[in-house]
């Protein structure tokens, strides 16, 4: 068998040449993502910037640790507080010390993430002047670079002159944040509390004057790190790529999976006279069966050895490429991991013969006889086998789905879930394709076939007779539509209902947004100033909960007058009113482990401080988006970043909007319209997760593009004497081509109307669920994608058979090769 196999392997090479390239496709593309996962495993932990050069810097703490029966919990404070003045003083008399003032600040025209910091600090990181000079005056500043000397700039702190410019420093001299320095003095003004001191004294010292003070931290070596603006950026991207790369990997297994599998099985149905002829001269099944094996191994390996190459080639371009447009981090780079390519490797081989599984069970059962069967109908497409796995694989995806939405509607809605379910239907569908074939050609060529003349009616016979042929042709189709169609439906399905949840919570008018630097009392009550409006001034904070006694949960919450917030906003409230709210109480959602109104609850605030609150109303989950609501008597440091505006009854709307226009420029923010303010703060999904998505559609898409031109040439290459015969019977060269491309456009047009039933579903399934969870918002099918994707098919499918047809109607109609079986 081992040389039946290889010589049928080099003789009938352009029938595995498809499954070849796939399977390398698919080893190349796991050995590039695991390369890349391994480089996440592996990076370097990111040293010291803003402090490069402090001998030792002590900061408020700003890390949230609550001990649990399984260990400390811990978490990043929304809101740390500064150091203490008698720390500050005491710390002082240990040797000299710098003081460390960060605040947000507004320039207009400048960056968007802007931060000051005292004149004293550059020397730390160290910033070098490399134009002008040092700021002298009040009104003067040092910029990273971003406004060159003499320029002269209005921010929110008042008008300044740039006087100089720093060298940006971070890792490989590239800049790590925006700023913007002023003298001590001037920064000592602006912003009072210190944030950070550095002491130029012996450590030990420094942490035995600070004592026990569970507030407070002393930085060291490359513990440093953590006195940089969000020293936690470069952990959370490649948690980002773990993510990303994760999910590709994964549908890429199983596209490449349902591809080679589905190359073999129509192999073997083209092959089963070849089969038939073995068995007749003495074959056994399972020595039929072996043979198929060990095409598939060999296959396999040299398959798999291509791809690891592949990976080489391709894994620092993808690394390279992921740095570039910022979804990891600049430094990232591909380390010298090995196992990836072991990964790659043996799951390509493990591919190449599960593919081989159910193609090898078929082989086998061909009879002696069937080498002497010429009719061209497939009578029994359909063997117990398939029709118990497919049936069962679509009870189990409906099943999974009705179990969902009555116990858990909120976890089809998270990231995980809807991009893996889809694969449930996917399979059942490709399956149970040979059953629904017949009744989708006929349904796709029925208008075609009653047109005058023969050709849409051998279009739509050929197409029903040869049901393994277009099951096979149909089933790459089915999966990359009914990925695009339930992959970007879902995530544009969650963002209109997210859309929604926003546009009707809001009840203001206007709101008036700000940057990072918030909002002052004096900019609040310039808005309240504007006749004929009603004012909520809200502020962004956190709370965290222990749930069942050893999770430390996040929850984002808004800090609001609660008679204010009645006015400006219709939370969905199942129990409870907003005006209950109070310094002593809190709103929460049906998330929350506790969320009976009246009960309490121990929660920790945005600054760490433990408080137990009063459940005084709960809101619906919705899409999960809905935060918690507190007094802004427990936000503390959280400053006003957001200021809705309802007009009074009677009042003169151009009249209003031009007042509130003129407040919104003197605080420093934007005035937007209720339309507006949706479209700008309506969640979006993640770049990482949309760029997963479209790596995802477009190794899907290759794969189909692979698997079509496969099946069809192999196929049209086999129907020679078919082709050569109606020729014969009058046909002219044209009419045979239209009808091949006839044939292939329906075939591909029945596998889109499968993948989109596919789609479909998991939509519906999704709106379900938004339904239980009270969330609005219509189902949003991605019809632009579908009919990229079907027209994307339709032109390989139309190469991939027309080609070998022209090339194949070459030669005379009444040529004894055209004839030949």
């Amino acid at each position: 068998m081992l040389t039946a196999a290889l010589h049928t392997a080099r003789t009938r090479w352009a029938a595995f040449v498809g499954s070849f390239v796939a399977l390398a496709l698919g080893v190349g593309l796991i050995a590039t993502m695991g390369l890349a996962l391994a480089a996440t495993l592996d990076a370097p932990e990111r040293g010291p910037e803003r402090f490069a050069l402090a001998p030792v810097v002590v900061k408020g703490n700003d890390t949230l640790r609550v001990p649990t029966p399984s260990g400390d919990r811990t978490r990043t404070l929304a809101h740390p507080g500064p150091l203490t003045p008698e720390l500050v003083h005491r710390l002082a008399g240990l040797g000299p010390t710098t003081q460390d003032r960060s605040f947000p600040v507004r320039a207009h025209g400048g960056p968007q993430q802007l931060v000051g910091h005292p004149w004293s600090v550059a020397a730390f990181a160290p910033y070098t002047l490399d134009a002008g000079r040092a700021p002298n005056a009040d009104d003067e500043v040092v910029t990273t670079g971003w406004a060159r000397p003499g320029s002269r700039l209005t921010t929110d702190r008042g008008p300044v002159t740039v006087v100089g410019t720093v060298t940006g420093r971070g890792f490989e001299g590239r800049g790590f944040e925006d700023a913007v320095f002023w003298t001590d003095t001037r920064a000592a003004r602006l912003s009072p509390a210190v944030d950070q001191l550095v002491v130029a004294a012996d450590p030990a010292a420094v942490r035995a004057a600070v004592g026990p003070d569970p507030g407070v931290r002393v930085l060291t070596g490359r513990d440093r790190r953590y006195a940089d603006p969000d020293p936690e950026r470069d952990a959370e991207a490649l948690l980002a790529v773990n993510a990303l790369l994760g999910t590709a990997g994964g549908i890429t297994g199983f596209v490449s999976v349902f591809v080679v599998a589905s190359a073999f099985a129509f192999a073997v149905a083209q092959r089963r006279k070849e089969f038939a002829l073995l068995r007749t001269v003495g074959a056994t099944p399972g020595q039929v069966r072996r043979m198929v094996y060990t095409e598939a191994l060999a296959l396999g390996a040299v398959a798999s050895a291509m791809g690891c190459l592949l990976g080489a080639y391709g894994a620092p371009r993808l690394a390279r490429r992921l740095a570039e447009d910022g979804t990891a981090p600049h430094w990232f780079a591909i380390g010298d991991a090995v196992w990836p390519y072991h990964l790659a490797f043996w799951t390509g081989l493990l591919v190449a013969l599960a593919g081989a599984v159910a193609a090898s069970w078929r082989a086998g059962r061909v009879r002696p006889g069937e080498a002497l069967r010429e009719a061209a109908a497939e009578t029994k497409a359909m063997s117990p086998a398939r029709w118990v796995l497919g049936a069962g694989l679509l009870l189990a995806g409906l099943g999974t789905l009705a179990h969902a939405l009555l116990t858990d509607p909120s976890d089809l809605l998270h990231r995980k879930t809807y991009t893996s379910r889809p694969m449930l239907f996917v399979v059942a569908f490709a399956l149970l394709a040979p059953v629904v074939v017949r009744p989708l050609v006929r349904l796709v060529a029925g208008l075609p076939a009653r047109l005058p003349g023969a050709g849409g009616m051998l279009v739509r016979e050929n197409a029903a007779a040869g049901v393994r042929r277009t099951a096979a042709v149909a089933a790459p189709v089915l999966v990359t539509v009914a990925l695009a169609g339930s992959l970007l439906g879902t995530t544009a399905t969650l963002e209109e209902a997210r859309a929604e949840e926003v546009r009707q919570r809001t009840t203001a008018d206007f709101v008036i947004t700000g940057g990072p630097g918030g909002f002052g009392p004096a900019a609040v009550e310039g808005v309240r100033a504007v006749p004929g409006t009603e004012v909520s001034a809200t502020s962004a904070t956190e709370l965290h909960v222990l749930e069942e006694g050893v999770a430390l949960i996040r929850s984002e919450a808004r800090a609001a007058d609660p008679r204010a917030l009645a006015r400006t906003a219709d939370l969905p409230l199942v129990a409870g009113r907003v005006a209950d709210l109070d310094d002593g109480s809190v709103i929460v959602t049906e998330e929350w482990e506790r969320h009976t109104v009246g009960s309490t609850v121990d929660v920790r605030l945005g600054d760490g401080t433990p408080r137990t609150l009063r459940i005084a109303a709960v809101m619906s989950i919705g899409t999960g988006n809905n935060g918690a609501y507190v007094t802004p008597a427990n936000a503390p440091g959280a400053p006003v970043d957001r200021i809705d505006v309802r007009l009074a009854p009677g009042a003169d709307t151009a009249t209003a909007a031009t007042g509130l226009a003129d407040a919104a420029r003197q605080a420093g923010g934007t005035l937007l319209t209720k339309q507006q303010w949706v479209a700008d703060s309506s969640p979006r999904t993640k770049r990482t997760t949309r760029t997963g998505f479209l790596l995802v559609l477009g190794i899907a898409l290759l794969y189909t593009g692979i698997a079509l031109a496969n099946t069809l040439v192999t196929a049209t290459s086999d129907r020679a004497r078919e082709l050569a015969l109606l020729r014969l019977a009058g046909a002219t060269r044209g009419q045979v081509l239209r009808l091949v491309a006839g044939e292939s456009l329906t075939v591909v047009l029945v596998g889109a109307a499968t993948g989109t039933l596919v789609a479909a579903l998991n939509l519906a399934g999704i709106q379900g669920a938004l339904r239980l969870l009270d969330a609005g918002g219509a189902i949003v099918v991605p019809w632009a994608a579908l009919g990229a994707t079907t027209a994307s098919c339709a032109a390989v499918a139309l190469v991939s058979a027309v080609v070998p047809a022209a090339l194949g109607l070459r030669r005379r109609a009444v040529d004894p090769a055209g004839l030949r079986d």
